[in-house]
């Protein structure tokens, strides 16, 4: 077996950092237009750990997984989740954001197709598909912070008061 060089995970930049407040304050806010925009939490933790699992986000992937278990979400639909076409597990509602996540999340070079925003139009309205985008752009924004800063995996817990939480 050849010899592999372990990956870094030394952390590089605190995101907690309180001279990093604006930038955190700013992501944050990027949240609240989600909470009250008729995507249900459910459906906002998929498109999350699903777009983190494209990214490679091990903080993100662990902590949506996390958050999603905690209200309520299968352990076998978490697992199932990067190969989510070939399973019956998800609504036609959800597989619809699955495929404008990955389509979103690998976007470069393409444009988005007819066919597809009119799927995704059958599932959302034209308020809840911005909404969903919005939720796309939030945790490919958040997936290349942590990547980049090394965020440390492993510690992260849902916060008393958070959605998630409250059913945990």
């Amino acid at each position: 077996m050849a010899d592999k060089k372990l990956h870094n995970v030394t952390p590089r930049i605190n995101l907690t950092n309180p001279a990093l407040g604006g930038v955190m304050k700013a992501m944050y806010g990027l949240e609240e237009p989600l909470r009250n925009s008729g995507l249900e939490l459910a459906l906002r933790e998929l498109v999350k750990t699903r777009a983190s699992q494209i990214n490679g986000c091990a903080y993100c992937i662990d902590m949506h997984t996390k958050d999603a278990r905690a209200q309520g979400e299968t352990e076998q639909r978490l697992y199932a989740l990067n190969a989510w076409r070939e399973t019956p597990f998800y609504s036609d509602r959800e597989r619809a954001a699955l495929e404008w996540t990955e389509h979103l999340t690998l976007i470069a070079g393409k444009d988005v197709p007819d066919e597809l925003y009119a799927r995704m139009r059958e599932q959302f309205s034209e308020d809840e598909l911005v909404k969903l985008t919005l939720a796309v752009v939030q945790i490919n924004g958040w997936n290349r912070l942590a990547i980049s800063a090394r965020a440390p995996v492993g510690s992260y817990q849902p916060a008393q008061g958070h959605p998630a939480a409250a059913t945990a």
